[in-house]
């Protein structure tokens, strides 16, 4: 309920019951588990302005997701896959919407390097897809074109919503890069519109 509604921008709800559920845990589950009530938890606290909450809170995930892990994880708990891979992804949601380009960008490859390639295709091209973006913002123009064809690499075989409204966005980000003459971005752009056509 709590991803919920921050998915639905209602942060202020989002924080009262990531911190309800996060008491009702804490103590009764493995700390892996623990990590990815917390990693919420530090999410809403970032959209909701408390900063320095946020930044303790996402410290605290990080050693939890590194603790002892002789406990077995609840089956529920595994639904997202892997949870380092969960954990990132959402840490770096923290640090995005804290402003922190550059800290967001390697959550989202540590993300994406924590998942099997194979099973999760389309989950590791938008963690990637995300890197890239927060490199965009900080003005690493072929960095992040590099990161956005390693994410296209990963897109072959996926027919997705999210997928082909990321590669639109891309475009969109790189038009004028594009109408410069970057290489970079005129040939992932030609990716990019191979990849639209195709679904």
């Amino acid at each position: 309920m709590a991803m919920q509604a921050l998915k639905l921008g209602h942060h202020e709800q989002c924080r009262v019951l990531a911190e309800t559920a996060l008491s009702r845990a804490q103590g009764k589950v493995d700390a892996q588990t623990e990590a990815l009530f917390r990693v919420v938890h530090a999410h809403a606290l970032a959209k909701t302005g408390r900063r320095p909450a946020a930044v303790a809170e996402a410290d605290r995930v990080r050693s939890l997701l590194y603790a002892d892990q002789g406990n077995e994880m609840q089956f529920w708990a595994l639904a997202w896959g892997p949870p380092a891979g969960s954990v990132f992804s959402r840490a770096a949601k923290v640090f995005e919407a804290l402003g922190d380009h550059r800290t967001a960008a390697e959550h989202y490859a540590r993300a994406a390097a924590s998942r099997p390639a194979g099973t999760y295709a389309r989950i590791i091209a938008l963690d990637l897809v995300a890197e890239a973006e927060m490199q965009f913002k900080q003005g690493g123009i072929e960095q992040a074109c590099a990161t956005w064809g390693r994410a296209m690499d990963h897109m072959e075989g996926v027919h997705s919503v999210r997928t082909r409204k990321a590669v639109k966005n891309m475009r969109r980000d790189l038009a004028r890069f594009r109408r410069r003459g970057a290489r970079c971005a005129q040939e992932l752009d030609e990716r990019a519109i191979g990849y639209l056509a195709g679904e």
